[in-house]
């Protein structure tokens, strides 16, 4: 159980858990088309909130173990994982091919910033 505490680990878990609460924020009102935009303005900085509760503590404590740059391609690569799975699971659409091609390029990108 200690490993989960680890500067190691822990930052990759509460990145996750903050994507978790970001992409909410950024696109779950997607399903609610009919509320006005000033209430989904309002709901989403409200879920922004708890994210930054996640994010800024990964990063401070991640800091201690990866750079700046590592920190935010783990960002980036986390994001597309679980915007992938919310597109599909929460907004019922469809992930094609070209969504993987591009996500696969990406995270190669991302994997250069990691080669020591």
């Amino acid at each position: 159980m200690t490993i989960l505490w680890s500067p190691k680990v822990l930052p990759i878990l509460l990145l996750v858990a903050s994507n978790v609460f970001m992409t909410f924020a950024w696109y779950g009102h997607l399903k609610f088309k009919a509320a006005p935009l000033y209430v989904v303005v309002v709901v989403s900085w409200g879920i922004a909130f708890f994210e930054y509760w996640l994010a800024v503590p990964a990063n401070r404590i991640g800091s201690s173990v990866y750079s700046a740059a590592e920190l935010k391609t783990m960002q980036e690569v986390i994001t597309l994982v679980v915007f992938a799975g919310f597109s599909v699971l929460y907004l019922k659409e469809s992930f094609t091919w070209n969504h993987v091609l591009g996500f696969a390029l990406i995270a190669g990108g991302a994997a250069v910033i990691f080669r020591a």
